[in-house]
């Protein structure tokens, strides 16, 4: 029986927080282009942080999802949820606490994410050291 994800969500605030830097550090270690992350604490009950980034090739893309849910498991013991790893134009990973969607550049132009949870806010700022 497969676990859901609310499984995977922790109520502690620092477990969060490395989760959510791991993820970061991880997508930046691996030269994600345009990273932003956007906050969901009080938004969402599906997750505390939605991070998307880019990757310039299917190639990349799907070895960035890879190796960070290696870590995510490696860290937390816990399996991330992967969808769109075959094809790799867009790959999600359901951390639990972080939601990750990982595009080719202009499968996330189309989809434009970041403009569909902006929740009226000003748009999601870039992680500082990815470009």
């Amino acid at each position: 029986m497969p676990v859901s994800a609310n499984a995977y969500r922790s109520s502690d605030a620092d477990s969060v927080a490395a989760l959510h830097k791991l993820v970061l550090d991880s997508l930046d270690d691996d030269q994600a282009a345009d990273t932003i992350s956007i906050p969901l604490a009080g938004k969402s009950s599906i997750a505390d942080h939605m991070v998307i980034a880019s990757g310039r090739s299917t190639r990349q893309v799907a070895s960035m999802a890879q190796k960070l849910a290696e870590k995510i498991k490696h860290e937390t013991g816990r399996s991330p949820r992967i969808e769109g790893l075959p094809t790799a134009d867009w790959v999600l990973i359901d951390a639990g606490d972080v939601i990750v969607h990982l595009f080719r550049p202009e499968v996330r132009s189309f989809y434009n994410l970041e403009r569909m949870w902006s929740f009226g806010d000003a748009p999601a700022a870039p992680v500082p050291g990815n470009a």
